[in-house]
């Protein structure tokens, strides 16, 4: 397995790539493993060798979102640097032109969704779960993840999981359209995704990623729009006076 510090990356046959994410212990997302991320998925992304890519985690939980111990001492220049992260990271993902399969293993919560929404089909184990806590750390959401949002997600799904930030389990997701097969053990979880992948590589690549860029541009481009224009770098920042003792307050929680 090649590494690239908290990414690992896997050949599978055929052109079926594992990129899997490693950041211990939870794949907390820092502005520097996004930016990262970013890169990786991009050089996959026009690599002709590649077919179809399978995202994966090694831990118990599949992407935590951020580190709230170490994000409510960010300063500005630290909230920016997330957002960037945040925007690119995602954008990334959600305009590569391979099919991707986003593998998961665990909890996927608040920025750590994103790797799932933003993927081509999704595969859950069935102690997975799934929300979008941003209002309960009060934070609101960077244009790349809200857009992307606002468009994998119906609008009683946006509110349920948007205006609550209360999780959902995969039953409940493949319900809500963003999970699309549940797997009862670990072993069948990569076996789906596999199968998944080999299913799409299988598919004429130039019509696939035309297609999918069809289905994406006009997210895409106002995403790339909103970044033009500062969308990267807000200039208060991204947090608000609430936003401290809220992730305190989720801290808190959950020691308890």
């Amino acid at each position: 397995m090649a590494e690239k510090q908290s990414l690992s990356i896997r050949a599978h046959g055929d052109g079926i790539i594992e990129l899997q994410l490693g950041r211990a212990p939870v794949n907390a997302l820092s502005a520097k493993f996004l930016m990262e991320f970013a890169d990786e998925i991009t050089r996959i992304g026009q690599d002709d060798e590649v077919r179809a890519i399978i995202l994966t985690s090694p831990f118990k939980v599949f992407s935590a979102g951020l580190d709230l111990k170490e994000a409510q001492d960010f300063d500005l220049e630290q909230q920016q640097a997330i957002v960037r992260g945040l925007n690119e990271g995602f954008l990334a993902l959600y305009a590569c032109p391979k099919p991707v399969v986003a593998c998961v293993g665990g909890a996927a919560i608040a920025g750590g969704l994103f790797f799932v929404l933003a993927s081509d089909r999704r595969v859950a184990l069935s102690k997975s779960s799934f929300g979008l806590a941003e209002v309960r750390v009060g934070a609101d959401f960077p244009v790349g993840p809200l857009e992307i949002a606002k468009a994998t997600l119906d609008s009683n799904t946006q509110r349920r999981l948007m205006l609550t930030g209360q999780p959902v389990g995969p039953i409940a997701a493949r319900n809500f359209g963003f999970v699309d097969i549940i797997a009862e053990d670990q072993e069948d979880l990569f076996a789906y995704s596999l199968s998944e992948a080999r299913k799409l590589a299988e598919l004429p690549s130039l019509a696939y990623a035309s297609i999918k860029r069809q289905l994406r541009g006009e997210v895409i481009a106002r995403i790339e729009a909103a970044i033009a224009v500062g969308g990267n770098a807000p200039a208060d920042g991204w947090f608000n006076s609430q936003t401290k003792s809220a992730m305190q307050r989720m801290i808190d929680q959950g020691k308890s």
